[in-house]
Parts: structure tokens; C-alpha cells; sequence
């Protein structure tokens, strides 16, 4: 068996059959032509929001009786085409929102219209549909549009936490971004899961830290109000890093009301956060107003953190955005955004540091790391519906990224009088456009929606990675000038085959051009020496997908897709990463989406995933790391129940198991992949008045190198979060680690020399960042 794993990636170098297969299928749906039946009757409309007039993109439409729908789309319309004369009732779905239904008499050949206005309610999971007609491949909608809902959120890395089986790890007291665990990877900071924000990518190609880096803490906790989460490389809209996954949130369209709230916790933690409606809710719509809305939310964040050495941690975040109705079939949305960061860190310590009492736990080996960071965005997107029920959405983003680490891994064992610490610096310009075209066309009786895409990501960066003691420059290792494009386009095809059974088959191209212009340190000569090239590749990705409704209330789901992640462009220039520039992704899995009552939904899979070669930019030494190919396959399992009307349980249990494909036995696990996690909880959930939460997160031990010898340790941990709510007012608190155990953060198997050992000496072993022990926060919020 494990001959046949390690063929796999060069079997399917070419997969020529599978690229002819889904070729020849969008061939054939470009170029068919409607075949009407006799005189039908369509049904068209748009969606919008009661309180505030906005089109609703994403509701489910159905009609009773009637086994397909369909959902609105980006510009929050629908259309059901080929029905038969009759009367029918009209249903729309969308979670946390309810619309009564509608009854409409279709006669031959006509066309009628409606505007189904939908009012937000209490969350009911009798209400939560398990198919998803207009994206399919979303197959854990409904369970995180439900966690969404109730889980509590307090910071950027709770929005991470939303994402089913991901977790994450921090190491740079909170400045840095989180270091992320999913389908058994270790995706660093975002290698293997591309992350997104209002169609702004987060994740940084060749990033001074480490490939993908996704800092996430520019996004206000609060203005989140939509995540779609897409595990492994099935969806065509996402290209570089969506190997595991990808996560897709949304701040919102509108304020339903200001707010005002202030935060005080242990270690000196202050946070206040301000959030304006700017227009107020356009509800009437007087004459030929168009809705608009505009609001400002604004967030500080100061803390010393637990450790020995105060962090001195603090950031803003600043986010203004407009979105309004410009005509009937236009609409126009502005966002600007602006986030800055400091902060001290302790690093990651030894194991032996701590036993040999050299430092306490809380304590650092070298008390000058930290850096400082900030992101300012800019993004326009306008969505237009053209004739033939198509719509255009295009947007244009930039992006002025700065960021400056100071860190220390291995102490003193490179140098032992100046210490090993480094400074890595990335000055970074990001232009980017995407534009999509959606078009719903009948094919007989059935309804085929097409999806074309393009796009173009830019990125001009200058970066360093220097020598450093007590955050002053001692030499340069490398420096240089980034320029990286990627130009993509794919095809994306939904066909209902029969009632039930439902084909959606895409392609998408990448291509991306690696450019760098600089220096890097040779130890041979003790110098520096010029860096520079240009280096220019492509990779092809199809996806086939089958989903089938077998009732109402289940779904079943066969997937299977080639994803991709790409180099840093320092080590395609140098050539030390062969021709795995773009290493390949092949994943496939098989599960369902069901409800076996009422109130209670289920999402569970069986994947597999085998990656070419995982490649991984070492940014503490310049260089680039290959793992070789690699195989992973797992279990994920999600349920969401609703015990009484204001009561909720959840629970994510996740296998996997990952290996080396090339290396021996015995050597060949994949550091820090985790095998085992699970998160789950009960919720208290009401309009007003109490709401509770008590959650768990568990992670199990796991090796920390290639033969295990070193384990990276796991830990349980108890959450609670409590608060009262009416009408102008909230109060609460927050619990994070209830039962106050001991627990490692981030962990690394790292070789180091400590100031108090033999020059020319250094020991392997676990090296690690406490996580937070018994912290409490109190919060207190004014509406209105």
C-alpha cells in the first residue's frame, strides 16, 4: 500500500483522463442551447434585509412540492425558469433570518417578480437546510453559519476558531500571527489554509517569516458577520495555499444598531472598541431612494500579557465601509481599513531552561524579541446584473503591508558571544483585481449555472533578514527587492443531472512569475553575493464534485479536486527546490450533510489528501526546506443540536493521520501534524437577558520531529463566557482557561545552545510558548 501512496503524485503529474473528462463537460455546457419546454413560466425576484434594505446574497429559494431551488446570487437575486403553469408557495431560507411564505400563480409563458423581504429571528435549527444549491461545495455551511450564530467571539483568533477542526497556536505574544493546525497539517501561519477577508487575500507570498503568512488581527471581531469554509482543494475559486482548506469571511453590509463597548482583564488587559452607524437604516425607501448604508468601527488593544518580561502589547484597528443600491441591478460597496501593531515577546523557551530553574515558565532565554506591524487596505467592489440573468462582480484591492520581527530560536549556537537573534523585515505594496461572471442557463428542464473568473494578484516587496543583538544590526544575511504575479482564470459548471443528483465540475489555471532582485549572505566567502533571476510557471486544476439529495434533510457528497501551494520566490530563484515550484495537492473524500431529526445536524467525511512536496520557507536562515511527498487521509465528524429553544450543544471530533511518503519507517511522521482534536460545548442563547457558554478545546500528544523522539504535548481546556443583554445595554465576562492548567502553545523540536552551556555544544528537544493560564475579562457595551 504504501508503494502505491508514494505513486501516487507522479502517477497523476499529467492527470490527463480527469482533464479530458471535465474538458469535454464544460465544452459541452459552453456551447449548448437552451431547450425550452412548451410555453414555461418563470419565476425571478431579488432578497433583501427588512431593517436595512439590503439585497441578501446566498438565501435559499424553494418552492413547495418541488425538489430543486436555487439561492440568490452576489447580487441578491434569483431565478426559477421552466415551471409549469400553476399557483406555488414560495419559501426563502438563511439562517438567523425568516421570510413568510409567498404564494404566486404562474400562467404559461410568463414572468412574474417578487422581492421577498426577510426578518431576523432567534436561530431554530429546524429551519437549517442541508443542501446548498447555489454552492455546493460548501458541503460545512450549516454548521458554521450555526457557530457563527452562537459561539462567542471576542478577538481575531476566535474568527479562526470558527473554521470546524482548525486550531491554532501563537508564540510571539500576540503580535504575530498564529500558527494554524488543520486536516492534519501544520500550516504554519498559512501555508496549507488561504484565508480571506471582503475578497482580500490575508495570506503573503514569500513573506519575510514563513510562505503564506496570514496575519489576521487587522479584522474587528465585531464587523464579522459571514464565514464560508471550504476544506481541501475542491473549489475552483481558490488557488495558491487552499490545499487543506480555505476560509472566506465577510464584515457586514450594515450596523443594526452603534455600539460602544470597553474591556478590562488581568495583565493590564484594556480593550475599547467604537462602532458607528453612519447613515442610520434607509427602511422606507421614499420615492427613488436607493438603501444605502455606512458605518466606522474602530478597536485599542493593550496588554502586558502573562509573561515574566511585560509585552507592552498594543494595536488599532480602524475600518470605515460603504455599500449602497446605486439602480435596480448595480450595486457599489467602499471599504477602507487601517491596522498597527507593537509588542515584546518571550519566545520560545527549553525545557531544560525551565527544570534547571535558568528561567521560570513565563520566563525568556533573550528578553529583546518582539516587532512591530501594519496593513492599511483599500477595496472597491461593484456588482452588476445583466441581461440573460447574469451577474458581474469585479474588484480592485491594495494593500501597504509593513512588518518587523525580532526573534531568537536557537540562542547562542550559531553565535555564541552576539547570540543568534535575527530581525526580519518586509516593506510590501499588494494590487490586486478579480472578477467573476455568473450566468444561469436552462438546459431541458434543468438549470446549468456557469461561473467565470479572473484575476490578478501583484506584490512588490522589499525584504531582509538581518543579524541582529538587542535589536541592533550586526550583519545582513539577505536583502532584496520581491516582485511576484500570479494571473489566474477557471470555469465552474453546477448541473442538476436528475432531481436529486447534481454535477459540478470546474478547471482553473494559475500562473505565476517569480522575480527577485538582491543579496544573500555565502558562508563560504563570509559575504554577500547577488541573488537575482526570474523564473516563470504554471500549474492546471481540475475538480469534480457530485452531491446527492437523498431526502430533504441528507445530502450525500463525493469530492475530489488538485489544489496547490507555492514557493517562496527566494528558493525557486535559487534553484534549491528542483521543480517543485508549484508542488501539486490530490484530495478526495466521500460524506454527508443530514439531519436525523429536527433539530439536530450532522457533517461528516472521509479525505484523503497526498501533496507532492511540502515546501517551507525557512525564514530564521534564508532558506527553503523540502519535505518530500507526503499522504495524509482522516476523519472529520461535526453535530449541532438544539436541546431546548434557547439551549445548544456542539462537537468537532477529528482524525487524522499523516506520513512521509519517502522516508523510511520509523522516520517518517510529520512533525507537529496533529492525529487527534476535538472542540465542542453547550450554549445559552436568547434575544435578551442571560446567555452562557462553557466550551472545551482538546489536542493530543504528537510527534514533534521525523521519528517521534520528541513529542509535542497536548492539552484539554476549559472556556466559559457569560453576559446580560437588553436593549441599550451588555454586560459580561469572559474565562479562558477555567481550571488553570499548565499547557504549551506553540512547540518546536529545535537544536539550540543555552548561554550557561559549552561553546561548540547544543541539545535537541522540545522548545515551547505557555499558553494562558486562569485569565479573566469583564466587558461592558452601550447600544444604540
Amino acid at each position: 500500500m504504501s508503494q502505491l501512496y508514494a505513486a501516487l503524485p507522479a502517477r497523476h503529474a499529467r492527470p490527463a483522463l480527469w482533464s479530458v473528462v471535465v474538458g469535454l463537460f464544460l465544452l459541452l455546457s459552453t456551447f449548448s442551447h437552451p431547450v425550452l419546454g412548451q410555453n414555461p413560466a418563470v419565476l425571478r425576484g431579488f432578497v433583501t434585509d427588512s431593517l436595512s434594505g439590503q439585497r441578501l446574497p446566498g438565501v435559499g429559494i424553494r418552492l413547495d412540492g418541488q425538489p430543486q431551488g436555487t439561492a440568490s446570487d452576489a447580487a441578491g437575486t434569483f431565478r426559477l425558469a421552466n415551471l409549469p403553469a400553476g399557483t406555488y408557495t414560495v419559501r426563502a431560507t438563511a439562517l438567523g433570518y425568516r421570510s413568510p411564505a409567498t404564494t404566486v400563480t404562474l400562467t404559461a409563458g410568463s414572468t412574474q417578480t417578487l422581492n421577498l423581504r426577510l426578518s431576523a429571528v432567534a436561530l431554530s435549527l429546524r429551519e437549517v437546510t442541508v443542501s446548498q444549491p447555489r454552492d455546493p461545495n460548501q458541503s460545512v455551511a450549516a454548521i458554521s453559519h450555526i457557530d457563527q450564530a452562537l459561539r462567542p467571539v471576542n478577538s481575531a483568533q476566535d474568527l479562526l476558531r470558527l473554521v470546524p477542526g482548525l486550531f491554532i497556536a501563537q508564540h510571539a505574544g500576540g503580535g504575530k500571527a498564529e500558527q494554524i493546525f488543520l486536516r492534519g497539517f501544520d500550516c504554519d501561519h498559512g501555508t496549507d489554509f488561504a484565508v480571506s477577508i471582503d475578497g482580500l487575500p490575508v495570506n503573503m507570498v514569500s513573506h519575510a517569516h514563513g510562505q503564506g503568512y496570514a496575519d489576521f488581527h487587522f479584522v474587528i471581531p465585531e464587523t464579522v458577520e459571514q464565514l464560508r469554509v471550504y476544506k481541501g482543494p475542491y473549489t475552483a475559486r481558490f488557488g495558491d495555499f487552499a490545499t487543506a482548506g480555505a476560509g472566506e469571511f465577510t464584515t457586514k453590509t450594515s450596523l443594526d444598531r452603534s455600539q460602544i463597548k470597553v474591556e478590562v482583564g488581568r495583565f493590564d488587559t484594556r480593550r475599547a472598541l467604537v462602532m458607528l452607524d453612519l447613515l442610520g437604516h434607509n427602511k422606507h425607501h421614499l420615492l427613488s431612494k436607493k438603501p444605502e448604508s455606512a458605518y466606522v468601527a474602530a478597536e485599542y488593544n493593550f496588554t502586558n500579557s502573562y509573561f515574566d518580561q511585560k509585552q507592552h502589547f498594543q494595536r488599532f484597528n480602524g475600518l470605515a465601509k460603504y455599500t449602497g443600491q446605486l439602480t435596480d441591478q448595480t450595486s457599489l460597496t467602499l471599504l477602507g481599513s487601517h491596522f498597527t501593531s507593537n509588542w515584546d515577546a518571550s519566545g520560545q523557551i527549553p525545557e531544560r531552561g525551565v527544570a534547571e530553574g535558568l528561567i521560570s515558565r513565563y520566563g525568556s532565554i533573550d528578553p529583546t524579541e518582539g516587532g512591530s506591524t501594519s496593513r492599511t487596505n483599500a477595496s472597491a467592489v461593484l456588482t452588476t446584473g445583466l441581461p440573460h440573468d447574469a451577474v458581474l462582480r469585479q474588484q480592485a484591492y491594495y494593500s501597504k503591508y509593513d512588518f518587523s520581527l525580532y526573534s531568537n530560536f536557537t540562542f547562542f549556537l550559531q553565535d555564541p558571544v552576539n547570540g543568534d537573534e535575527i530581525q526580519q523585515l518586509d516593506n510590501r505594496h499588494l494590487f490586486g483585481y478579480t472578477a467573476t461572471y455568473e450566468q444561469s442557463t436552462q438546459l431541458g428542464s434543468r438549470s446549468l449555472h456557469s461561473t467565470l473568473g479572473v484575476g490578478t494578484r501583484n506584490d512588490f516587496s522589499n525584504l531582509g533578514l538581518r543579524h541582529t543583538v538587542r535589536r541592533e544590526v550586526l550583519d545582513t544575511v539577505t536583502t532584496g527587492k520581491l516582485y511576484e504575479r500570479n494571473l489566474n482564470a477557471y470555469l465552474d459548471e453546477t448541473l442538476p443531472l436528475t432531481e436529486q443528483l447534481t454535477l459540478n465540475a470546474a478547471v482553473r489555471a494559475d500562473v505565476f512569475t517569480f522575480d527577485f532582485r538582491g543579496q544573500l549572505y555565502d558562508t563560504t566567502s563570509l559575504s554577500l553575493q547577488p541573488l537575482r533571476g526570474r523564473v516563470t510557471k504554471a500549474r492546471v486544476s481540475p475538480k469534480l464534485n457530485l452531491y446527492y439529495e437523498l431526502t430533504p434533510q441528507v445530502q450525500l457528497f463525493v469530492r475530489s479536486g488538485i489544489g496547490f501551494h507555492s514557493n517562496d520566490a527566494r528558493g525557486v530563484i535559487r534553484g534549491t527546490v528542483g521543480q517543485n515550484v508549484l508542488p501539486r495537492a490530490i484530495g478526495y473524500e466521500v460524506g454527508s450533510t443530514f439531519k436525523p431529526v429536527p433539530s439536530l445536524v450532522v457533517n461528516a467525511a472521509v479525505w484523503a489528501l497526498h501533496l507532492q512536496d511540502e515546501l517551507v520557507y525557512i525564514g530564521d536562515a534564508g532558506e527553503v526546506e523540502s519535505t518530500g511527498p507526503t499522504r495524509r487521509f482522516g476523519l472529520d465528524a461535526s453535530v449541532r443540536y438544539q436541546l431546548t429553544p434557547s439551549l445548544f450543544a456542539d462537537l468537532d471530533l477529528n482524525f487524522n493521520h499523516g506520513r512521509q511518503v519517502a522516508a523510511p519507517k520509523g522516520a517518517n511522521y510529520i512533525p507537529l501534524a496533529p492525529s487527534f482534536t476535538s472542540i465542542g460545548g453547550l450554549t445559552l442563547k436568547r434575544p435578551s437577558g442571560l446567555n452562557a457558554s462553557l466550551r472545551y478545546r482538546y489536542i493530543d500528544d504528537r510527534p514533534a520531529n521525523d521519528d517521534g523522539s520528541i513529542t509535542a504535548r497536548g492539552y484539554f481546556l476549559l472556556d466559559a463566557v457569560v453576559s446580560y443583554t437588553k436593549a441599550w445595554f451588555q454586560l459580561g465576562a469572559t474565562v479562558e482557561n477555567l481550571l488553570n492548567v499548565e499547557w504549551n502553545q506553540a512547540q518546536f523540536a529545535t537544536e539550540t545552545r543555552l548561554p550557561t552551556e559549552p561553546v561548540g555544544t547544543s541539545v535537541d528537544e522540545l522548545h515551547f510558548t505557555p499558553g494562558t493560564p486562569f485569565y479573566l475579562k469583564a466587558t461592558f457595551s452601550v447600544f444604540f
